[in-house]
């Protein structure tokens, strides 16, 4: 009986001990090091990166870097503006994944647009957000267009709209209801070509019943990327079923998020302090 009693002590200490390594490792999981760059023309992106940032890492793990250049709203921007850590070389190093709301259209370097999308080509995955989709549209290569997954060079005029899921068993889609009616006036773009790895996931429709994919996953090199054009507003940009979407999809580009639609372990809501 002593030996009985000697070996459930054992098995319990050693539950005990797997209980409590395991707790620990789950707080010991690193976040996710996202580097946000903003910034551009006809939008308020000094209110969008407090909603984007705050709002993402609320839901997620996940730590900013943020990049704000090229103007402050609506007014005085520079619509050729180039990102300054476009520069580096190796500029996505030290980032699991770059969150992309810009719109700098008018930049049409060709040879450093593809220096951009290399960045995610080599295995950095990416969350593509509204104007970056019209983001270096006068640029002749199509590198980076095959990097959002859809090409497209303008959008109907800003309305409201209803939302269509396409796809409500993919991970991304898993909680975002059968139709979504945007709570303010957002644009939809008009996506003219969809490359082959675009898996569409939501259309809007639009002005004369048009439709037009407005969120999607895509894999470009190594790359995963989320997209939308959705969050022309900060009304918009600011809902629940918005951040829990764009949060979604960001876990899904970091390989974070299982098939229902939850976090990886220790990636989820950040607990209460």
């Amino acid at each position: 009986m002593r030996t009985s009693g000697i070996v459930v002590r054992a098995c319990t200490a050693l539950f005990l001990t797997v209980l409590i390594f395991t707790a620990a490792s789950v707080r010991a999981v690193e976040p996710i090091h996202a580097l946000l760059l903003t910034g551009g023309c006809c939008h308020d992106y000094g209110e969008q990166q407090k909603i984007l940032t705050e709002g993402i890492s609320a839901r997620a793990n996940v730590v900013w870097t943020i990049l704000y250049e090229g103007g402050s709203s609506k007014g005085g921007v520079i619509r050729d503006h180039v990102m300054s850590v476009y520069t580096n070389a190796d500029w996505t190093k030290g980032y699991d994944i770059v969150v992309h709301n810009e719109c700098f259209g008018d930049v049409t370097n060709s040879e450093l647009v593809n220096h951009i999308a290399k960045g995610h080509f080599d295995g950095v995955p990416a969350v593509v957000i509204h104007c970056t989709i019209h983001t270096y549209r006068k640029a002749k290569t199509d590198e980076w267009r095959k990097c959002l997954g859809v090409s497209s060079y303008n959008h109907e005029g800003a309305r409201k709209f209803k939302v269509i899921n396409l796809n409500p068993d993919h991970p991304v889609m898993k909680g975002f209801p059968a139709t979504w009616d945007d709570p303010s006036k957002d644009e939809l773009y008009r996506i003219v070509k969809q490359w082959p790895n675009c898996v569409p996931l939501a259309k809007g429709i639009g002005a004369t019943n048009s439709q037009y994919t407005c969120v999607w996953v895509n894999t470009y090199g190594k790359a995963r990327v989320f997209g939308t054009t959705l969050g022309h507003d900060d009304i918009t940009m600011g809902s629940d079923t918005y951040l829990d979407l764009v949060t979604r999809g960001l876990l899904w580009a970091c390989n974070k998020l299982d098939d229902d639609g939850k976090p990886a372990e220790g990636y989820g809501k950040p607990a209460a302090k």
